[in-house]
This record gives C-alpha cells, structure tokens and sequence, in this order.
C-alpha cells in the first residue's frame, strides 16, 4: 500500500518539474509556438499535431490552452475551434481516466457516502457545460474532478466539445481578425466574454430547474 503511495507521488511531482521545465525552457511560450507551427501551416498534418499535442498537455494538467494562440493566428475561426475541441476533449478524456488511476484507493473509501452518491446520480451535462463555456475557467479542474466524482463520461465528453468549442469559436474570431488589424484587447471586452457568461448562466439555471422538476416527482 504505502509503495503504490509513494508511485502515484511520484508520478505528481515529475508531472510538476516537466511543467516548470517547460516554462523554464521557453517551450510554453504560445509566440514560439506559433512561430513553428507558421512554418508547417500549408501540411494537413499540423492539425493533427496540434489537437495531439493538447491531448497530451490536458492530460497531465499542463498549459493546453495556450494553443488558442497558435491555432486562432493560423485557421479560419470554425477550423480552430475545431482544433482547440477536439484537443481538449481527447485530453479530458486522458485526464479524466489518468485522475481515476491516482485516486483509485481514495475513491473506494468514499463511494458508499451520501455526497459521493448524490453526486454520481447527478445529471452533470449543464454544470459541464456551464464550467467549459464560462471564461477562464481552468479546464483541467473540470478533467480531473469529473474523473475522481467518475460523473457520466457521455454527458462530460459531449459538455467538452461543446463548450471549449464555442468557447474557441468567440475567441478565435476575435484572434483571427487582430492578426491583421485590431487590438487583442478585444478579447477582454464585455462584447466578447458577454455571451459565455450568459451561456454559462442560462446552462445552470437548466441545471436547478432540472433538479427543481425530480425534487417534485420525488415529492
């Protein structure tokens, strides 16, 4: 017991160095990034790279969003958003899976609770999609704690597609457009996030009224 312990400690703490290595070294700079990926932007197989690239990084917790600033200079908006989901969603799988393999002893002590329960009952598409659309909410927070509460893998695979995709599209159109001309300030205007946030609330309340309509049925 204490050996499989000290192997899942293990595996986190090289999961922390290789990240700060890779900041240390430059290689998480997005305009570095994106001065290579220029350089192979006319081969069909840079977007196979990238969505893999995501993959790996949202799988173990590391920076994957920082592709937004490599795909949105290089595709049309639809295309990137594209990239940018199915990297993240293919990675939210890695990590959903690779967050139940570290927890496995922890998980077997709480699944008889009432939280635990309650939890894995829960319909948690809405709450997903809410989290992934909402601007800047960490994705790999979402990855790891859906795979430790094992919440329906079908609902979290769908709500990541969806909600990065969206997400992706609003922001590569802007990123698109002042690769050429405007201010990347206008990724933080209120026009730009505006819409996920209402997105992200309109998905929660869906989520309360759903729960409101099997608390009646129940009564």
């Amino acid at each position: 017991m204490i050996k499989r312990y000290r192997k899942k400690l293990l595996i986190v703490a090289l999961l922390i160095s290789t990240g700060f290595l890779l900041d240390f070294y430059g290689l998480l700079e997005p305009e570095m990034l994106l001065g290579i990926a220029r350089g192979y932007a006319e081969h069909w197989w840079l977007v196979i790279v990238l969505i893999l690239l995501q993959a790996v990084m949202f799988t173990f917790a590391l920076a994957g969003s920082l592709f937004l600033w490599v795909a949105a200079p290089l595709y049309q908006p639809a295309m990137a958003a594209f990239i940018l989901a199915a990297g993240a969603t293919l990675g939210g799988i890695g990590a959903y899976w690779f967050s139940q393999k570290l927890t496995d002893d922890w998980i077997a002590r709480i699944e008889n609770s009432h939280a635990y329960k309650l939890l894995h009952k829960q319909d948690n598409f809405f709450a997903l999609f809410a989290l992934r659309v909402f601007p800047a909410f960490p994705h790999s927070l979402v990855n790891y704690s859906s795979g430790i509460l094992r919440v329906k893998l079908s609902h979290f695979i769908l709500a990541a597609f969806l909600g990065v995709g969206i997400k992706s599209y609003i922001y590569a159109s802007v990123i698109y457009n002042a690769a050429s001309s405007a201010s990347l300030d206008e990724l933080m205007n209120i026009s730009t996030y505006g819409p996920l946030l209402l997105l992200s609330a309109l998905s929660l309340a869906g989520l309360i009224i759903r729960h409101w309509i099997s608390s009646r049925k129940e009564a």
